[in-house]
């Protein structure tokens, strides 16, 4: 109910007897009440205040009241009116109505009536209002929302869009209250398909990564969530379509895909490229983190960019190799001691674990802790706690837990050696580096990599290597991964007489462990086919599919010539 005290009405009628009578009824039940004698007297009071409610005399002093009517409309359009008479028509109450009269009555007017139509007309304004506050609020909220939402009614007719579908889908007012599902944008229709099928089923439907074509003719890749409008009865009113644009996100994804370095790790390949998505899902969850990998692959790599890509990077990076060390002195390394706890302890040691607080502790060839160390450091997974040696008070800790192994603790359960539960908690997420055999692609960047590193540390100004090292490269196992090759790179850029390493300048345990030798790798080479014109770059990488080395194959060039190549394209 609204409330009369707030209320206000006017009053227009020539009689001022019967202007005097209802307005002391109206005024008795706690509306505040003015009254005008006619058109004119009535406007300046519209032109000074705001009110709730008007009643209007049809006719006044020998004009109509219709045109009253209308200049209300024209200055509150809100103000519900009510039209009364002595001598109804209804010609002249159908006109009252067309023109936005909320009712008509007759007179004499009754006490119970003037009452019960003032309250009803009272009623329908608050309800209006609220509709209007509803519809201006959700107005706000769909112009302040980037993604495009469209809503039917329960007909599947067009109810609302917000600007958002009007600029990007090509939505306009006068489509308002037509079929959407029959409308035509220049699109499938994808969405208005999904508000139909959500309509039907009366159940949410998501559609992801669709590629859909605006009016202007543009692709747009788009996500589209359909959901019932449901009313407080259960019945379903409509359907409401958010679209989102995730045109950016995919290019971004898509050049994710093509990233050669991250976080200090190079590499272009695929298998890389699973490593950097996965670093990024795990940068900013709390969990442990096993990593698996064989020696020389980078473990530390990817733990350290495990830490610095994420929440915790502003806290200390705390490294332990822990096969370097014996039981007690690991013991004391991890947990830190106390004065006077073992023979040499002449003052007290903060561990590694108390260093690494609110940041991250690697754990570096954890399989190879003993049975102690094991126990202890379960509980620290456990409890969050621990104590330094010869201490008996615990400490709290906040770290986040990243180890590192070339062995299979999964074997080491099977057989007694590593304890069940502590692999379980640290084997939370695994994530595996691939082995330099099985990136091979990456060699070209690696290879230019380790000789920028190598020309810093040793003054050197070395350009590359000859296509016979990168052939003798392309067939090496490298049993040691990227440390074996950053090793021979350095070696050789040391005995290096020219800006080109060759293979001479190579340690001779690499040649000579090359499957084959270098010559036999280089006599039984693949020869390019014969063409009748000469390719591309750009044909040779078509035809081989993007693969580089078919494409230098094709070219009859290395394939450090058609890595070249490519960043020359790509700054240009």
């Amino acid at each position: 109910m609204t409330d009369s005290a707030q209320s206000r009405i006017l009053l227009v009628d020539d009689e001022e007897g019967l202007r005097f009578t209802l307005s002391f009824m109206l005024e008795n039940e706690g509306y505040q009440v003015d009254t005008a004698a006619g058109h004119v007297d009535a406007i300046v009071c519209l032109q000074t205040g705001h009110y709730d409610l008007a009643f209007v005399d049809i006719m006044l002093a020998g004009e109509s009241g219709i045109n009253l009517l209308r200049d209300i409309k024209a200055i509150s359009p809100s103000t519900q009116v009510v039209m009364f008479t002595g001598y109804p028509e209804i010609t002249s109450a159908a006109a009252a109505v067309r023109l936005g009269a909320f009712d008509y009555i007759t007179k004499p007017l009754r006490r119970e009536t003037l009452l019960l139509i003032t309250r009803h007309a009272l009623e329908n304004k608050r309800i209006k209002d609220d509709l209007e506050r509803y519809r201006a609020n959700m107005d706000a909220i769909f112009r302040t929302v980037s993604d495009s939402i469209i809503m039917v009614d329960k007909e599947g007719r067009l109810a609302h869009f917000n600007s958002t579908s009007e600029n990007v889908c090509g939505y306009t007012s006068d489509q308002i209250g037509s079929n959407a599902a029959a409308l035509r944008l220049g699109c499938d229709g994808l969405c208005r398909i999904s508000l139909m099928e959500t309509l039907s089923n009366n159940a949410p439907s998501e559609i992801r990564r669709h590629e859909c074509r605006t009016p202007d003719g543009k692709n747009r890749i788009v996500s589209i969530t359909a959901t019932p409008v449901t009313e407080a009865d259960g019945t379903v009113s409509g359907a409401v379509a958010v679209i989102r644009d995730e045109t950016q996100l995919v290019k971004l994804t898509q050049a994710l895909q093509k990233r050669s370095r991250y976080q200090g790790i190079v590499g272009s390949s695929a298998p890389m490229q699973k490593v950097y998505l996965m670093i990024e899902d795990l940068t900013d969850v709390p969990t442990t983190v096993l990593i698996y990998g064989e020696s020389g692959t980078g473990k530390e790599l990817v733990a350290a960019a495990l830490h610095y890509s994420g929440v915790r990077a502003s806290g200390p990076f705390v490294k332990v190799n822990c096969s370097a060390l014996s039981e007690s002195l690991l013991e004391s390394e991890l947990f830190g001691h106390v004065r006077g706890a073992f023979t040499g302890a002449i003052a007290n040691k903060i561990g590694r674990f108390q260093k690494a607080d609110t940041g991250t502790l690697f754990l570096d060839e954890i399989a190879d802790i003993s049975s102690a160390i094991q126990m202890r450091l379960l509980r620290v997974l456990q409890e969050g706690e621990f104590e330094r040696v010869g201490e008996s008070t615990s400490r709290k800790v906040n770290v986040r837990i990243i180890a590192a192994t070339n062995r299979n603790l999964a074997d080491m359960v099977q057989q007694g050696t590593f304890r069940e539960d502590l692999y379980y908690r640290l084997d939370v997420v695994r994530l595996v580096v691939p082995p330099l055999s099985e990136r091979i692609d990456d060699l070209d960047l690696l290879v230019s990599h380790f000789i920028t590193k190598c020309n810093t540390k040793l003054g050197r100004r070395i350009q590359g290597v000859s296509d016979e090292v990168l052939a003798l490269f392309n067939c090496h196992a490298w049993p040691g991964n990227v440390r074996e090759l950053e090793h021979a790179l350095e070696h050789a850029s040391v005995l290096c007489k020219s800006d080109i390493i060759t293979v001479q300048n190579l340690p001779q345990d690499l040649i000579d462990s090359t499957r084959g030798g270098i010559d036999s790798f280089l006599t039984s080479a693949p020869a390019p086919p014969l063409l009748k014109k000469k390719l591309t770059l750009e044909e040779a990488l078509d035809m081989s599919g993007g693969n580089k080395t078919h494409a230098a194959n094709l070219l009859g060039v290395s394939r450090l010539t058609v890595y070249r190549q490519i960043k020359k394209s790509l700054v240009k």
